[in-house]
């Protein structure tokens, strides 16, 4: 049986919506290092796929135009609070970032944070990504993979049956999952957990 699902997402990530804020935290730095990265300009269209919580609003400035996705109404919801006080020229709405419902190079600027190594499909999740971003326009992951260049250990592989159960997949390639999706690497920086997490920069 599979484990990642769509519905199994939605089911785990309302329950981790109340205290998600205390765990997300935690890599606070690493976020606004990856939002800086893009340098969004005045009236620029940025789409934040698999908003959860909304702990990215901060860091973008408030003359921008951020549409946030996310596949867990609960997270939604809190983004949307979040934004009653950050007040940014925001839309939010419940979406499945493997289908987003929006025109191709729609927008300047993608951020794509913890949500490749959690989305059944992340191949699809980037090539949708893609699509709907203009040529010339800059997405920035932050995420969790295997470190460039090493296979999946034993280790690894044991541990992820149950992170993949609890929270996200820890065995992912990231190199595997933007391959012939039309985004060159600009940047890929080591990060949090010793290079386990990483900062990357793409254009199309």
């Amino acid at each position: 049986m599979k484990i990642n699902t769509n519905s199994w997402n939605r089911i785990r990530y309302t329950l981790f919506a109340p205290g998600y804020d205390l765990v997300a935290g935690v890599v606070k730095g690493s976020r606004k290092r990856s939002v800086d990265s893009l340098q969004v300009r005045t009236g620029e269209k940025v789409l934040i796929v698999g908003v959860g919580t909304g702990l990215d609003l901060e860091f973008l400035p408030d003359d921008c135009e951020i549409t946030a996705i996310d596949l867990t109404p609960a997270m939604v919801e809190r983004t949307m609070k979040r934004n009653q006080i950050l007040n940014r020229k925001l839309k939010a709405y419940v979406m499945d970032g493997q289908a987003l419902e929006f025109a191709d190079q729609t927008f300047d600027k993608i951020i794509l944070h913890l949500i490749l190594a959690v989305i059944p499909d992340p191949v699809t999740c980037i090539h949708e990504a893609a699509r709907v971003l203009k040529p010339g326009g800059v997405a920035v992951v932050f995420d969790k993979f295997v470190p460039k260049g090493r296979k999946v250990s034993v280790t690894r592989r044991f541990l992820n049956i149950f992170t993949n159960v609890i929270a996200s997949d820890i065995t992912r390639n990231f190199e595997s999952i933007v391959k012939n999706s039309g985004l060159k690497v600009l940047s890929d920086k080591a990060a949090d957990w010793n290079g386990n997490f990483r900062l990357i920069r793409l254009i199309k």
